[in-house]
């Protein structure tokens, strides 16, 4: 995107060639704007392995309640 703009397109037409709104574009900029591009990749892995976990964590969660239903006679 950058260089696109740097080569003297405005901001919106980049935002049409990358199929971007313009509301997308400030909540991005708003959320990573002072990120280097590194940072951002490393939230973006952190936010991924945190979904990842959560939902382990929810599926385990649902065995123990089921072993635990079968384990009081309750099937």
């Amino acid at each position: 995107m950058d260089a696109m703009l740097n080569a003297s397109k405005d901001l919106a037409s980049v935002l049409q060639v990358l199929e971007v709104s313009e509301s997308t574009y400030q909540r991005w900029r708003k959320q990573y704007g002072g990120m280097k591009s590194v940072e951002a990749k490393r939230l973006k892995q952190l936010e991924d392995e945190n979904k990842r976990l959560k939902k382990l964590v929810a599926d385990l969660s649902l065995d123990n309640k089921m072993l635990k239903y079968i384990s009081e006679g309750n099937w």
